[in-house]
């Protein structure tokens, strides 16, 4: 046993030699990909900036451009803008990518998430959350922009919102899309890519025509859909175990208020001088800013490791605090008893998840935003009715902070059950104030709605990036969070058909999939508070006392 052991040990020193003498060799010839990111970046903003002069000409209009026709320079621009994402695209893509993600199942990380928190990490959250600012920032500013549109192009409001439902369909394909795209470019690539698209899209603002606003905005929506779950994917793989839970939910929840908060105080202090479109506009400094905030950004160990770059990764680990690369074939030969959860209970646990996003969906972009103009029509005052929407700006806040609390200090698992019961809670509380003949205050049941929406997105993505292993990580958090669109998708397409059934039948067809997932959640769902993110961390943990041993023998 000791000397089968020791060829393994062996074995393993001679791979982690060679993976130093590879990742060498990807780096010097990874300058090529360098180049075609960086020449793709000026292309793009060379693109934009071709379209800056036709929106200045039309500043004696109050920068209406409706009508206008394109110039050569916009035509061009749009030229360089999509050479340019694809030349970008190409420069992040690693050589021969589904080869590699085949040896993903062959090598992993081992002990970066028992390493103390450094300035490193308080730096990478840092970068995170400007970086999910600006991604909230750009479907954030729909709600800005609807009034200006409307009356520029001379249409109904519900055809104005035809360029919020194209951009809520962007985040929905965009959410699968980046999915896939960070198990092959890996996180912090598709997070810059996310950035090349947004510098991209913000051309949006100097569109003459409505059309041309509904597809730039299903594109700008695409670029934003991934980056909050490739976000959570790149968090759940760098954070150490004690502090994992409480920074997804604390970073992915200030990166939403921010988002909202920054989108309204631009549109306070931007619109009234430059008009709506300057709000779109906006996407280039922040795309550029994005972009620059990559240096910060580290790339996931474990997709260093599988690119064969093994020395990269081993400075990313030393950066955050030690750690290993480790050969699983090595280890697990004898080791055959122990493996990750059955894919079954996996399939079990997205589908659970996925109800509870359509469900959020739902009440979220549904339920919350017609309830005011039901209370109104229902003998409320406009007061009353308009406090319940800033009401809810000021409880999101401090739910954040209880869910970050009771994720990382109570129970994962336990957190989100709560936060799906309060939503239970809630939907019960708005079908017995819609069933009452007389007024009755909705306080209460409206409270219980609005922590538990807002305690259930800061809970869900990071659970999610927490229950599945690496090599689906991001196509599964990323499904879940097209879920989530998904339910605000169906929402605004009652709107926009004026098709929207009375708010007593509303609660009732969201309180089923809601307690559905309660149940499926309760069953299937696992505890992840303390542990390592992928079983097979803790399967390696627990052989290397054993290789520890035989290296003193």
């Amino acid at each position: 046993m000791h000397t089968r052991i020791g060829s393994r040990c062996a074995k393993d020193r001679s791979d982690e030699l060679g993976g130093k003498i590879r990742g060498m060799q990807t780096m010097s010839t990874g300058r090529p990909g360098l180049w075609a990111f960086v020449l793709g970046c000026i292309a793009v903003t060379i693109g934009v900036a071709l379209h800056l002069p036709m929106f200045l000409m039309a500043r004696s209009m109050g920068y209406r451009m409706a009508g206008m026709p394109m110039d050569v320079g916009m035509l061009a621009g749009m030229a360089l803008i999509v050479g340019g994402t694809v030349l970008a695209a190409y420069g992040l893509l690693p050589g021969d990518a589904m080869r590699l993600r085949r040896r993903l199942t062959h090598m992993t990380v081992t002990g970066l998430q028992d390493a103390p928190l450094r300035a490193s990490h308080w730096v990478m959250m840092g970068a995170l959350i400007v970086a999910l600012v600006i991604d909230v920032m750009k479907p954030a500013a729909l709600g800005f922009t609807l009034s200006g549109m409307t009356s520029e192009y001379g249409v109904s409001r519900a055809t104005a919102s035809l360029v919020p439902f194209a951009a809520l369909s962007g985040t929905v394909a965009g959410s699968i899309l980046w999915g896939f795209v960070a198990d092959i470019y890996g996180r912090k690539a598709s997070i810059l890519l996310s950035a090349v698209m947004f510098v991209g899209t913000s051309i949006c603002g100097a569109m003459p025509s409505l059309a041309w606003n509904i597809g730039m905005c299903f594109m700008m929506g695409a670029a934003a859909g991934g980056m909050l779950p490739v976000t959570y994917a790149l968090l759940a793989e760098m954070m150490p175990n004690r502090h994992r839970g409480w920074s997804l939910v604390l970073i992915g929840g200030l990166g939403a208020a921010g988002g909202y908060f920054a989108a309204s105080g631009l549109s306070a202090l931007l619109q009234p001088i430059f008009g709506w479109r300057i709000l779109w506009l906006a996407n280039l400094p922040t795309g550029l800013l994005l972009i620059l905030l990559g240096r910060l950004i580290p790339e996931s160990p474990r997709f260093l490791v599988v690119q064969g770059r093994t020395h990269e990764a081993e400075m990313v680990l030393a950066r955050f605090g030690g750690g290993r690369v480790t050969r699983q074939d090595a280890v697990f030969e004898d080791a055959v008893s122990i493996a990750p959860l059955p894919t079954l209970r996996n399939a079990g646990a997205l589908v659970a998840f996925s109800i509870a996003a359509l469900a959020w969906g739902c009440a979220n972009f549904g339920l919350l935003l017609w309830l005011p103009a039901d209370l109104v029509a229902r003998g409320y005052s406009v007061g009353v009715a308009s406090g319940l929407l800033a009401k809810a700006s000021l409880i999101a806040v401090p739910t954040i902070f209880v869910a970050a609390l009771l994720y990382s200090r109570w129970s994962s698992k336990g957190a989100l059950l709560a936060a799906l019961s309060m939503l239970v809670l809630g939907l019960v509380g708005v079908l017995w104030v819609e069933r009452q003949s007389g007024i009755v205050s909705p306080v209460l049941p409206v409270a219980a709605l609005i922590v538990g929406v807002n305690a259930i997105i800061a809970i869900l993505l990071p659970y999610v990036a927490e229950s599945f292993p690496a090599r689906i990580r991001g196509r599964a958090t990323g499904w879940v969070a097209a879920c989530s669109k998904a339910g605000g998708l169906g929402a605004q397409g009652l709107a926009i058909a004026g098709a929207v059934p009375p708010l007593a039948t509303v609660a009732g067809l969201i309180l089923v999939p809601t307690a559905a997932s309660f149940v499926l959640v309760a069953w299937l769902g696992r505890e992840t508070k303390g542990r390592d993110v992928d079983v097979v961390q803790q399967t390696i943990g627990a052989y290397e006392p054993l290789r520890k041993d035989n290296d003193s023998d």
